[in-house]
């Protein structure tokens, strides 16, 4: 709870025009925060001699373990007021958002943009094209680097915030203007090469458009990046996403089946090259270019250290290893009773959670399992993966259909917002509807098995 707000003793000075600060909205019994006096509703605009515009400066500068800080009441009257506490300590202090300041938008129109691809209708938190540094940092958002500012630049630096995430997409700053709709798209690689010249570590991110930046491009971008090592410490490499909504946008169409395979070589060609260098392979294919072209997976070890697990670099790799070795450690003993699940995923994944649910089946006695394919057809056919898919196609294809003991869900399904899927359809709508338990399960092949065995 917040302690009662009263009329402030301190000092009337008035604030200083063009202040910025950050609204306080909650102190935490206890903290250091509150036993200095801080009170909800006051404004705090300094620590020390620095402005407190968002999160970032406020993480920063509170890690000391002796602060001065400047705070206003709701009147404008400023006071000031030491607070001691243990180095890196929190203050307890909660602001109306996360980031103490609204989040930045995209500048950008990129012809590949998903968002841009989306139908009409849908919750209005969908649309919203987020390209915020702070979230690259603390969240391990994308950012193009098109909105930062020279000073955005400098903090980043000061502050040693690192490693960035940063959509590159081409290093030809021509073509990267043209495919992010932004006439200054390519003047914004400026910022890249100052962090790089300050040593802030970067995970660079290619999302390919057939014809415009695979081929030679994707050459040129990969050596331009490799010649940036250590600094650039990984790069991927993922295709568009193509869905049936995209009247009046950029003509693009999906990668085919010797495209995608070009691509793996590529990018396996170049990873081998480097690593003998470097000792490391810097650039990945994501896991659907290897899918579309039929590629085998390479080894879990290729993958080092999984930079990009979250960009699907890896991700059927990892999750498969790591199901053999569940499988390997559990003790052969049969369940305490029959069990039947079923699995529903997308398209692109069912066949390697298919081949789970064999050996699992072949291993555990009383175990039945069934893995069901989610056809798409609320973003279009080209969309196979399972964060893809709504609820309403989920209930259209499993209703009526299920005889099972549990059902289960990859949590990419609904992560984004919660317990919602990307249509609205809540999971307690799923599970009315259908009548059955239904588990959320993550990406990670010993929950599979934890999750198939009932545990």
């Amino acid at each position: 709870m917040c302690p009662k707000i009263h009329p402030s003793p301190f000092s009337t000075q008035a604030l200083l025009e063009g202040a910025m600060g950050a609204q306080i909205t909650g102190v935490e019994p206890g903290s250091p925060a509150h036993r200095a006096g801080l009170q909800c509703g006051e404004t705090l605009l300094r620590i020390g001699a620095h402005l407190i515009t968002d999160v970032l400066d406020y993480q920063f500068y509170m890690t000391d373990g002796r602060l001065l800080l400047e705070v206003a009441d709701q009147s404008g009257r400023v006071r000031k007021l030491r607070i001691r506490k243990e180095p890196y300590e929190d203050l307890g202090l909660s602001f109306e958002t996360y980031l103490m300041d609204k989040k930045r938008g995209c500048k950008n129109h990129c012809v590949f943009c998903f968002i841009d691809q989306l139908p009409k209708g849908l919750r209005k938190t969908l649309y919203f094209k987020d390209d915020d540094a702070r979230l690259s940092f603390l969240m391990g958002n994308y950012i193009t680097l098109t909105n930062l500012t020279d000073r955005d630049v400098d903090r980043i630096i000061e502050m040693h915030i690192s490693p960035i995430n940063v959509s590159v997409h081409t290093t030809n700053p021509a073509l990267r203007a043209r495919m992010m709709g932004n006439p200054h798209a390519g003047e914004a690689l400026a910022h890249f090469h100052r962090l790089v010249e300050a040593g802030t570590k970067l995970n660079c991110q290619l999302v390919l458009c057939p014809g415009l930046n695979d081929g030679a491009e994707l050459e040129r971008s990969l050596a331009d990046l490799g010649a940036l090592f250590p600094s650039v410490q990984s790069i991927s490499a993922v295709p568009v996403g193509v869905s049936r909504y995209r009247e009046g946008l950029y003509p693009l169409r999906p990668f085919t089946k010797d495209e995608a395979g070009a691509v793996v070589r590529q990018i396996e060609a170049f990873g081998d090259s480097f690593f003998k260098k470097h000792g490391t392979r810097l650039a990945f294919a994501a896991d659907e270019f290897y899918i579309k072209s039929e590629s085998s997976f390479p080894d879990v070890s290729f993958y080092e250290d999984f930079p990009q697990l979250e960009n699907g670099v890896g991700m059927v790799a990892l999750l498969t290893s790591q199901f053999r070795q569940a499988l390997d450690a559990y003790d052969g003993h049969p369940l305490a009773a029959p069990r039947r699940v079923v699995i529903a995923t997308g398209e692109v994944a069912c066949p390697y959670l298919e081949d789970m649910a064999r050996a699992a089946e072949a291993r555990i006695p009383g175990l039945s399992c069934e893995v069901r394919a989610i056809r798409n057809d609320f973003f279009g056919t080209e969309i196979t993966v399972a964060g893809l898919v709504t609820g309403g196609d989920l209930l259209a294809q499993l209703s009526g259909r299920l005889d099972c003991d549990e059902l289960l869900l990859p949590t990419a399904m609904l992560r984004a917002e919660g317990d919602l899927f990307l249509d609205d359809v809540s999971l307690a709508e799923v599970r009315r509807a259908l009548g059955v338990r239904v588990r959320l399960v993550e990406n990670d092949g010993f929950a599979v098995l934890d999750a198939l065995t009932g545990e």
